[in-house]
């Protein structure tokens, strides 16, 4: 043991030393598309909000962490690392001091070459004071070096019946219109230091928005705005945010917000949600803000405090009550998430409900950081009732104005094993709470477990913790994660989730159980190339579809298989292989349905100012359940996830192209070809013939 001690002193040293002539080179551009294909499974949906989950990582690349002063809870956050690499790495800082340079990793325990570059491009090590120099705010901001304007332009090339002229339709009546263009446009400005400010605005109007100015219904120019400003670290006040921001306490049962991965490919690190507390909001998602003021004072060097309130109206669809004995007169039959409004009735759910959100949070860290323990308040009011509509599944879900959410978390590091959780009630008396443990069995073999169990009249609006559900209610479940490195180079990594919903649901007039589970092996034959190969299984029920008088119930089961291959032969030249497929059966006597995409991507810069990204991708489904999901690579700050179903091909070409110092220039065009079909799509969005395409231009000046 201590030859091991002295030995990784010794390394430590020549890497200290080495680190002195050279700082570690982050690159110009994250490997986003990367990183994300590591950290999710398997994607089944365009409705996730990875824009969130990119602009968090952005954030993190903008504003480094700095592994030098980082607090065991700001490691955990970035989700890359596990409980044994962050003690290991709080160790060696109490020893050795600071970290010279990222070089330095690698003689920290437990740190492998592929977990150092996953984490590079989102830490930093340095040994300057962030709070140094402080001078004029303003001033500081205006010398910072990330200052940066945004301007993005996409737009669909074909016509389609939502962007035509006025028509009439057979009855005589107007016939639906989107009432803008079909451009979309993007303004976004951000500056941000660590530990000290961040300051930004955003503007966006989707396509098929009108850009009008008309205050009577609240629309001043772009479809939505959003703006912040936060300041950090003043003495006892440690977080002032005003505008939109962010909040995570706990493990996200009642505020969570930002990096929320979920069951994915990473088993253990993403299990556990970080109290990251008060972030700041510059997404364009339009509807999982705060928008107000919140506060996070030191009220001792252990214990801290936030208090935050919110008022912001949303889209909601309000409908007058026909029964006079109807609870409500005037009622909300749900809330609306889409975020577009190109249409009459869209813009008539426009910011149609008004919602005050206050609360706060009281949070107790030990010295060292093993144990922190919390309490979190949200009380939640709406100008308007909520009334669901009259369906069985629907018995529970929340009605009336107000909503008061009590609840309290914990960690605590024991050993190797770190055990966290969180419970909480609603002012409907249902219970929601989330318990879990992550352990290190061996220095190559982690573990993770993790039980939940959301009652079905339980409600939190804001809440996102690991669940089946979109929402947090109405399910029970047990998680169970591993990951083993047998030798160097190999990865092993799986889980099992069991998981029932107590109630119906929509699309199952019946409780049901199901079951999830996954298994990836990864190897790096080198330091720049990556190879895995994972299975994943799913099982849910839904209705049958007959026309039954009582629901029946019949288990859908979807396999997937994903084979992934990077490799960067030079420096200038990165190749992605991606084959990928599903099967899908109704255990209702119908046949199995398959779908398979095969894509190939290539990275080459040419110049050092130009770098080009292309992919040519083959696709054949037998139906829109079988859809395949995958990601390409997009401009900064942007994410593509197509749905690709029925057969044919797919391709992109991306370019980025540094004008000079200040003026860097995206463009993108990205077409399908459909074989075998004449239309695409539906309803306003059809398009006549076989070929969508689409173009993508950003600009980026930095000052």
């Amino acid at each position: 043991m201590k030859l091991k001690y002295l030995l990784g002193v010794v390394v430590g040293l020549a890497a200290a030393l080495s680190a002195r002539a050279q700082e570690y080179p982050r690159p110009a551009v994250p490997d986003l598309d990367r990183l994300t294909q590591e950290l999710f499974a398997e994607i089944q949906s365009d409705q996730v909000p990875y824009e969130d989950l990119y602009e968090t990582l952005l954030q993190y690349y903008q504003t480094p962490l700095n592994l030098n002063t980082a607090s065991r809870e700001e490691l955990r956050g970035l989700l890359l690392l596990s409980e044994t690499q962050i003690t290991s790495l709080l160790e060696h800082r109490q020893r050795n001091g600071p970290l010279l340079s990222l070089y330095e990793l690698q003689s920290v325990e437990g740190f492998d070459l592929r977990t150092i570059y996953r984490a590079a491009p989102f830490v930093a090590a340095t040994t300057a004071n962030p709070n140094a120099g402080r001078g004029n705010l303003w001033q500081r901001i205006a010398r910072e070096e990330n200052n940066a304007l945004f301007l993005r332009y996409e737009r669909v090339l074909q016509g389609r019946p939502g962007y035509a002229p006025p028509d009439t339709t057979r009855t005589g009546g107007p016939a639906t219109r989107y009432l803008g263009s079909p451009d979309k446009l993007l303004v976004r400005y951000r500056v941000s230091h660590s530990k000290d400010f961040s300051l930004g605005f955003t503007a966006e109007k989707d396509a098929g928005e009108q850009f009008r100015w008309d205050p009577t219904t609240r629309r001043y120019g772009a479809d939505f705005y959003s703006a912040h400003l936060v300041v950090q670290e003043r003495g006892r006040l440690k977080t002032l945010a005003l505008g939109d921001y962010q909040l995570q306490f706990g493990q996200g049962l009642l505020l969570s917000s930002g990096l929320a991965v979920g069951k994915g490919a990473e088993t253990i690190t993403t299990l556990r949600r970080s109290s990251v507390g008060v972030r700041p909001y510059s997404s364009v998602l339009e509807n999982t803000f705060f928008r107000g003021v919140a506060a996070t004072v030191a009220l001792t060097t252990a214990v801290r405090a936030t208090a935050f309130g919110s008022r912001k109206r949303i889209d909601a669809s309000v409908q007058q009550a026909s029964d006079s004995l109807a609870d409500f007169s005037e009622f909300s039959s749900g809330l609306l998430l889409t975020g577009f409004h190109r249409t009459p009735t869209e813009l008539a759910n426009r910011q149609a409900l008004g919602e005050t959100v206050l609360g706060g949070n009281v949070s107790y860290n030990s010295s060292g950081g093993d144990l922190q323990v919390g309490a979190t308040a949200v009380h939640t009011q709406f100008d308007k009732p909520l009334q669901r509509r009259d369906e069985p599944y629907n018995a529970f879900e929340l009605r009336g104005r107000r909503n008061l959410a009590l609840g309290a978390h914990y960690s605590y590091v024991w050993h190797n094993v770190l055990l966290f959780g969180e419970t909480a009630r609603s002012s409907s008396g249902g219970l929601g709470t989330v318990n879990g443990l992550l352990a290190s069995l061996a220095p190559t073999v982690d573990a993770a477990l993790l039980y939940r169990r959301y009652d079905r009249n339980f409600h939190t609006l804001y809440g996102n913790a690991l669940g089946e559900n979109t929402r947090n209610i109405n399910e029970n479940g047990v998680y169970l994660g591993l990951k083993v490195r047998p030798v160097a180079r190999w990865e092993v990594s799986a889980y099992y989730d069991r998981f029932r919903f107590p109630w119906l649901r929509y699309q199952a007039g019946a409780p049901s159980p199901g079951h999830d589970w996954l298994v990836r092996v990864t190897f790096s034959p080198t330091k720049t190339s990556l190879l895995y190969a994972q299975l994943r299984q799913r099982t849910k029920a839904y209705n049958a579809d007959t026309l039954r008088p009582a629901p029946l119930l019949v288990p859908t089961r979807r396999q997937s298989i994903l084979l992934f291959y990077d490799a960067s032969p030079t420096s200038a030249l990165s190749l992605r292989t991606r084959v990928q497929g599903t099967s899908y059966r109704e255990d209702d006597g119908r046949p199995t349905r398959r779908g398979y995409v095969l894509a190939q991507d290539v990275t080459v810069q040419p110049l050092r100012r130009l770098r080009l990204s292309a992919r040519y991708a083959l696709f054949d489904t037998d139906d829109y359940d079988t859809r395949q999901y995958v990601f390409e690579q997009d401009v900064l700050y942007a994410f593509s996830v197509p749905a690709l179903s029925g057969q044919g091909t797919r391709a992109y070409l991306l370019t980025q192209f540094d004008i000079n110092r200040h003026l860097t220039l995206w463009l993108r065009y990205a077409t399908t070809h459909y074989r075998h079909q004449r239309t695409i799509g539906s309803g306003l969005e059809e398009i006549q013939g076989a070929t969508r395409s689409e173009v993508k231009a950003q600009l980026r000046y930095r000052f």
